[in-house]
């Protein structure tokens, strides 16, 4: 019962998280029936798989706010802004109740019964009862062939002795039945003759028997009735949209409405049931049962979609982390195993180190695959968030996502998640105009933020940009005077004044609020995506907006690196960085007078002698290899002793001592089990960069 509760919350919590998604869509589209359906579903499944579990406040909660979503359905309501704020406070709830059966603290429950009550008072003071719908259930539907069944009677069944209720039980008996009791044909009570049937019945039936069993059902009343069996679902899994007809394709279907009255009512664009029952074209339950196949054929098609998925498997995140790591570790021993096999002459054992590097190689790439997952999940939590914000600072602002089916390490994903919200936060505080400021300047009064991923190389970049004012470089430059962080007669371009704003303690608001004001959010950032081992680049216009892109490794557990030797020490750099390696002979190095630089193809690169960064003695070799690198767009060259060559990289973590050493960001272990430290280009960069103007100056 434990594993089976694990369970559920696992994927309560994400089904929570898809609610909130949907509401969010729905809030923009209220006429959506798709974001209905989406909602109504996840209520029914968390409903469904809380009374499973025994957690049935959770699901008593989950069926007041299900049963307001299927009078959304069903066109007795509509869709406002007062249902979808009601459920998405009814969603947060939700996970509170949840997590508190876990150890979380308890929820309130004066809040849990304002809530209901505040469902409820969505509702008619007395719910009407679906007497003329009966549905039985009676065996698994996965494989089955639904069909349409309608029984019609001859006015004179009775008087044989027939009674049809026996008729329909029999028939049940054979699969899941929805069974809707047509009235239309009932006359004035004072005209009604009580020996008469007057009443037909249209049937869904859900079976493994085949159509002639269902004949055998009325095999003694077939000459005494109308009766039409056709197939609508055979349970093929293969090729089968989720989405089933829609209503007049049915009432066609079925004769109850021809093409011409269809079309007719359709130029109405109003719901077409309510039109078709108002017109007196068709009866209520006519509509009731066609709508009723088409939600349960729609329901079969999810279950089996649903059934396809179960090959999927949730595993702890922390089992596969155990697994990444075993798989470094194997890593480290193949290099060993190549490096032996290589000093020896043995070509059986040669080959064999080649198919160990293929295989490791291979369960290497399949490992970090699973660990893949899509950053849209991550940019669907933030129209929430930007929601729930803007209505707090009174600003208009919309969320655009691009790229959502991006991939990153899960590990990437987790830690991302602070700095992309203190980004937005601060988009929406200090970017976003008012909806009356950006009026009078010519702007839409809705204000735009951009969430973006793409791939580039080994990398990922995302990018948070809005539409607002764009960074005031004057502004930033005053309060960076004021707090001492530059001298006043400093010369700065824009994209150093951009980097003030993640100097700790550092903001330019002019009174702290709950969402800005304290100087903590973008050092925060900065200090995040420095762990993930990436880069942030701000780009500004004033009038504009503002974009943070940040450039982040796919993964944090191995890299493929270049390997370079200086004297006797080992270093790796990032593979996915360097672009080519070319020779810097002594003469060349003299020739340019004491500064770095060299020119290749007619261009001017700064280069960085890694010898004398870590102040390593020694007799430099009469030819250096320059190793050319690209970091954010500028080229930089690295002068090492010798470059080994490719080397699959198994990143470790230098330790607490160690990790806050400039120019380093972690380290391996080679195959004769000496370790080389993986180096942090951008760092390296920068102190070149900041060499290079103090010899200027």
């Amino acid at each position: 019962m434990s594993s089976l509760s694990d369970t559920f919350r696992d994927e309560a919590l994400e089904l929570l998280q898809e609610l909130e998604a949907a509401l969010l869509e729905l809030e923009e589209s209220p006429a959506d029936l798709t974001q209905i359906d989406r909602v109504f579903r996840v209520l029914h499944t968390l409903k469904g798989s809380g009374s499973l579990v025994g957690f049935d406040n959770v699901a008593g909660f989950c069926h007041e706010a299900e049963t307001v979503f299927e009078r959304v359905r069903s066109g007795e309501r509509q869709v406002d802004q007062e249902l979808v704020s009601l459920t998405l406070s009814a969603q947060d709830h939700l996970k509170g109740m949840i997590l508190s059966e876990f150890g979380a603290d308890k929820v309130d429950d004066e809040l849990t019964a304002e809530l209901v009550a505040a469902f409820q008072a969505l509702l008619p003071f007395h719910e009407e009862e679906k007497n003329n719908v009966a549905q039985v259930i009676l065996s698994d539907s996965k494989d089955q062939t639904t069909y349409r069944i309608r029984f019609r009677p001859d006015a004179g069944l009775f008087r044989q002795g027939v009674q049809p209720q026996f008729l329909l039980g029999e028939l049940v008996q054979l699969g899941e039945a929805i069974v809707v009791a047509q009235l239309d044909a009932v006359p004035a009570l004072d005209e009604i003759d009580p020996e008469e049937c007057w009443l037909y019945w249209d049937i869904l039936l859900t079976t493994d028997q085949d159509e002639n069993a269902i004949r055998d059902v009325f095999i003694f009343v077939e000459d005494d009735c109308e009766l039409f069996v056709q197939q609508i679902d055979d349970g093929s899994q293969l090729d089968q949209p989720e989405d089933y007809k829609r209503l007049g394709e049915i009432l066609v279907e079925r004769g109850d409405l021809t093409h011409e009255d269809l079309e007719k009512y359709l130029k109405e664009k109003k719901r077409l049931g309510e039109t078709l029952v108002q017109e007196g074209a068709v009866k209520d339950g006519v509509v009731k049962s066609a709508l009723a196949e088409q939600e349960r054929v729609q329901s079969l098609r999810r279950e089996r979609k649903a059934y396809d998925a179960m090959d999927s498997l949730r595993v702890k995140s922390d089992r596969l982390d155990k697994l990444v790591n075993l798989v470094g570790e194997m890593v480290t021993v193949q290099a060993r195993l190549s490096q032996f096999a290589n000093s020896r002459i043995d070509a059986e054992l040669l080959s064999v180190a080649e198919e160990v590097e293929r295989l490791t190689w291979d369960l290497r790439d399949q490992v970090l695959t699973i660990r893949m997952l899509p950053i849209s999940g991550t940019f669907t939590r933030f129209k929430r968030l930007i929601r729930d914000l803007g209505a707090e600072l009174g600003k208009d602002v919309i969320l655009i996502t691009e790229g959502g089916e991006t991939e990153l390490d899960k590990t990437v994903i987790d830690q991302l998640n602070d700095p992309l919200v203190h980004m937005v936060r601060n988009s929406i505080s200090h970017g976003i105009e008012s909806p009356g400021v950006r009026q009078a300047i010519g702007k839409p009064s809705k204000g735009r933020i951009t969430l973006s991923a793409k791939h580039s190389g080994a990398n990922v970049v995302l990018t948070v940009a809005d539409d607002g004012a764009g960074l005031d470089v004057e502004r930033i430059r005053a309060k960076a005077i004021e707090k001492g962080l530059v001298s006043e007669h400093a010369e700065l371009t824009d994209r150093e004044i951009y980097a003030l704003i993640f100097e700790p303690g550092f903001s330019t608001a002019q009174e702290v609020t709950n969402v800005s004001g304290r100087g903590v959010g973008m050092d925060v950032v900065r200090q995040a995506i420095d762990a993930l081992r990436g880069s942030i680049e701000v780009n500004s216009e004033a009038g504009k907006g503002t974009s943070f892109s940040l450039k982040l490794p796919l993964t944090l557990a191995i890299i493929d690196g270049l390997l370079i030797d200086i004297a006797a020490d080992h270093y790796v750099l990032p593979l996915s960085a360097v672009e080519e390696c070319i020779e810097l002979t002594r003469e060349e190095s003299e020739q340019t007078h004491g500064r770095n630089l060299v020119k290749i193809r007619g261009e001017i690169v700064p280069y960085v002698r890694l010898r004398d960064e870590f102040k390593i003695n020694g007799e430099r070799p009469d030819i250096e290899q320059i190793v050319i690198v690209n970091i954010e767009g500028l080229r930089v060259g690295f002068v090492v002793d010798h470059v080994v060559g490719e080397h699959q990289t198994v990143i470790k973590n230098l330790g607490k001592m160690y990790q806050d050493v400039d120019g380093v960001s972690g380290a391996t272990i080679l195959g004769d089990g000496r370790v080389a430290l993986i180096l942090d280009l951008p760092q390296l960069a920068g102190r070149a960069e900041e060499y290079e103007k103090s010899l200027l100056h």
